[in-house]
């Protein structure tokens, strides 16, 4: 009977198939969120119009006439159209990704609406004198464009928006004097908080 070599070579234990089933499900699925998703959503982008915004409510807090108060913030909203124009162009440039297809498309065609509505409820509460609601129906569309956009993005996108449509919800039921704070708290604060987490998990 030949004796057993001690020292001989065991074969290695064999992977799994199920461990590597797993493995592959795993990389495939990550590869198909990545492909469906609109990942070129700006982080630095973000905390710059979040510090342009805390700029303009401590300009627009020193304003009496409800009309300029306005006027700042509809500059501030143009400012940070083109910030975040010109910064998701450029993220999606280094990622080489189409603005124009796919997720991208999507993304804008559910962010646009919302937005759309916004300014026009603007002008009707301009005409009638309601401006002190304002704040909480920008805050709270702003929010609802963000979820329905973010449906095509990254996760941490709609828990954005969520938060912009209960911060909006509580402003509508506050004094009015207060709108201006939560101006400054959604689009200062949750920017900057939300587009520096974006850009140190997310890249830049």
């Amino acid at each position: 009977m030949p004796s057993q070599n001690p020292f001989a070579r065991r074969p290695a234990d064999p992977v799994a198939l199920d461990d590597r089933a797993r493995d592959n499900l795993r990389f495939i699925r990550e590869t198909m969120e990545r492909a469906g998703s609109f990942t070129a959503v700006p982080g630095w982008g973000g905390v710059a119009v979040g510090i342009t915004a805390l700029g303009a409510a401590t300009i627009a807090s020193t304003q009496a006439e409800p009309r300029i108060w306005l006027l700042i913030w509809l500059g501030e909203a143009a400012v940070a159209l083109a910030i975040a124009s010109w910064t998701t162009a450029s993220k999606a440039r280094e990622a080489r990704a189409s603005l124009f297809t796919g997720p991208a498309r999507r993304f804008v065609y559910s962010l646009a609406p919302p937005l759309f509505v916004g300014a026009l409820l603007t002008g009707l509460l301009v005409r009638i004198g309601a401006t002190g609601a304002i704040p909480g129906v920008w805050l709270l569309l702003y929010g609802t464009g963000v979820v329905t956009g973010g449906a095509f993005s990254i996760r941490i996108v709609p828990l954005m928006g969520l938060c912009f449509i209960v911060l909006g919800a509580v402003a509508l039921f506050c004094p009015w004097s207060w709108g201006n704070t939560f101006l400054a708290l959604g689009f200062g604060g949750f920017h900057v908080l939300f587009g520096a987490v974006i850009a140190r998990r997310y890249g830049g």
